[in-house]
């Protein structure tokens, strides 16, 4: 295939990939805690053969595009007030600690529940830590609150405090599912140093959904716009070759 053709394959799957990542944003709406990513992309230049004896102009460097990574928006999304004593939400950085079957992970939602052994776990199952390790109450416990320093504490007394952690870099986290992050590589987390844990709220998705269809848009009429390149492109090849091979001519 000729270069125009690679060209404008390499533009597609970029666009297929920013549009993928922007359906799932949509799809993410509602989904408390959920963090918008973005699509980055980059020049590749292909490599060319170097001579001395070839024309002046000839051995151009060839331009695509690269969908290098993702990342992720972590800014704060909409704190809605819900009435409901296990749901909390973190104001500014942070993020609550949970322990998964993979290891421990990372969240913005807050949205917990007590499981049958009265543990403070996700929607998920995934028990939410402390800074002791998973938090339990007794089936006596009355009047639960959580002060604005993460401390969990009832009328019969204190049962631990929400184990908040912060990374210095987007690059160190990655997406797991189930709005869960993990770290990258031999990345650290460090204790927030002045937590702002909010009782009776939950923090909505960070999503702007009219930014969103307005890339969805603009993605679909540079997708559509690229194939009807393509298109003609291979149309002028086919007219060319079928000239070239007519010999009645």
């Amino acid at each position: 295939m000729e270069n125009v053709a690679l060209i404008g394959l390499s533009n597609q799957v970029a666009l297929r990939r920013e549009m993928d990542v922007i359906a799932n944003n949509l799809a993410n709406l509602n989904t408390t805690g959920f963090k918008a990513d973005n699509v980055v992309f980059e020049e590749f230049i292909n490599p060319t053969a170097r001579d001395a004896t070839f024309q002046r102009g000839r051995d151009r460097r060839v331009s695509f595009v690269w969908d290098r990574a993702t990342t992720h928006n972590l800014a704060q999304g909409e704190i809605q007030p819900t009435g409901n004593a296990l749901d909390v939400a973190i104001g500014g950085s942070g993020m609550f600690m949970v322990r998964t079957p993979d290891g421990d992970r990372y969240t913005r939602n807050g949205s917990f529940e007590l499981n049958a052994q009265n543990q403070l776990v996700t929607k998920q199952g995934y028990p939410v830590l402390g800074e002791g390790g998973p938090i339990t109450l007794l089936a006596s416990d009355t009047n639960l609150t959580i002060s604005k320093d993460g401390t969990i504490a009832t009328a019969q007394g204190v049962r631990g405090k929400l184990r908040l952690a912060e990374v210095a870099s987007l690059k160190d986290l990655r997406k797991e599912g189930e709005n869960l992050f993990s770290l990258v590589g031999g990345a650290q987390t460090t204790p927030v140093r002045f937590p702002d844990v909010r009782q009776n709220y939950l923090e909505r998705s960070n999503v702007r959904p009219v930014v969103e269809l307005s890339r969805m848009i603009e993605v679909n009429r540079a997708y559509q716009s690229l194939s009807s390149m393509i298109e003609k492109y291979d149309q002028l090849r086919r007219e060319s070759i079928r000239s070239l091979g007519d010999v009645t001519r």
